[in-house]
């Protein structure tokens, strides 16, 4: 799609213009979610999983005034070895792209930009959502009030564990977002396939999720689809272990007095610290892994 404040990367833009399958990937991950040099690496790996597995990867930014569909890997090296990269959520990117500032884009900003291209498929690594406390904080994340209203589907290891998984699905509800997870019962948390939460759907093909999506925009039925996929069974990470850290990191960020867009940085960086990088491997599995899925439902999904 043509726009103004859109760059979309030739190999992206030949992509859509074919009607073949394109996935999203976000930069946040780049410059806020993992140290250098791994997070360059991270984001280099999960573009060549999404080729592998049949579709165009499209990581989103924002940079010069624009926001860039598809990065170069220079410029995917920039972001993840600056220091002077905005976190953006929906409600930086005016001021962002005003001020010719360096974005890396979260979920709620990428589903935008993305939606704006033409791009249907999506994939992070975990969706943020209700924060615990909220009914004292009402810290909710942008993420969930974007997808009611954006029609681009999710591919996510479920809702970050540090988060009130609970609440966060039935936030889901109220908005009618289709909250599937594929291949079991169990609705995942990040770092684990367990949560304690049923999943409300439950699909075991990329095809069957394809026609899924299809199916509602069709009916005119705006909004996201969240699709959660479960870490491998092998990168698992014990719930019980993690939710001590988690605690833990939640102190630490109220003595602290960290607040706003920081919180889940520090949560994910204190979780990292404690585990001796595990939890760092375990999301980097995870991404790769949900990688390899959206490609297959942007696959389907382009048959379509």
């Amino acid at each position: 799609m043509s726009h103004p404040l859109l760059t979309i990367l030739p190999e992206v833009a030949q992509a859509l213009a074919a009607g073949k399958p394109v996935v999203a990937l976000e930069s946040t991950i780049i410059s806020h979610g993992m140290p250098y040099p791994k997070n360059v690496a991270t984001a280099l790996a999960v573009e060549a999983t999404v080729r592998e597995n049949g579709a165009v990867p499209a990581t989103i930014a924002i940079m010069d005034g624009k926001c860039y569909v598809g990065l170069s890997a220079e410029q995917i090296e920039y972001f993840g070895n600056a220091k002077n990269v905005w976190k953006v959520s929906l409600r930086d990117i005016p001021y962002v792209l005003s001020q010719n500032l360096y974005g890396a884009t979260t979920v709620a900003a990428t589903m935008r930009i993305a939606a704006i291209a033409g791009i249907k498929v999506f994939v992070t690594g975990g969706i943020g959502g209700v924060h615990r406390g909220a009914q004292y904080s009402m810290d909710i994340s942008a993420d969930l009030t974007e997808m009611a209203q954006t029609s681009v589907a999710i591919v996510s290891a479920g809702v970050k564990s540090i988060l009130d998984i609970g609440l966060t699905l039935e936030y889901l509800e109220t908005k009618g977002i289709p909250v599937i997870t594929f291949g079991q019962d169990e609705f995942p948390s990040f770092y684990s396939a367990k949560s304690g939460f049923a999943s409300p759907l439950r699909l075991d093909s990329t095809t069957e999720i394809a026609k899924l999506l299809h199916t509602k925009w069709q009916l005119g039925l705006e909004g996201a689809v969240l699709i959660a996929n479960p870490v491998p069974a092998e990168f698992e990470a014990n719930n019980e272990d993690i939710e001590i850290h988690i605690q833990q990191a939640l102190t630490a960020v109220e003595n602290q007095h960290i607040k706003g867009k920081d919180i889940t940085p520090f949560i994910l960086q204190y979780i990292a610290n404690r585990t001796k990088g595990e939890s760092l491997e375990t999301n980097i599995a995870l991404i790769l892994n949900n990688a390899k899925v959206g490609a297959g439902v942007a696959a389907s999904y382009s048959i379509l």
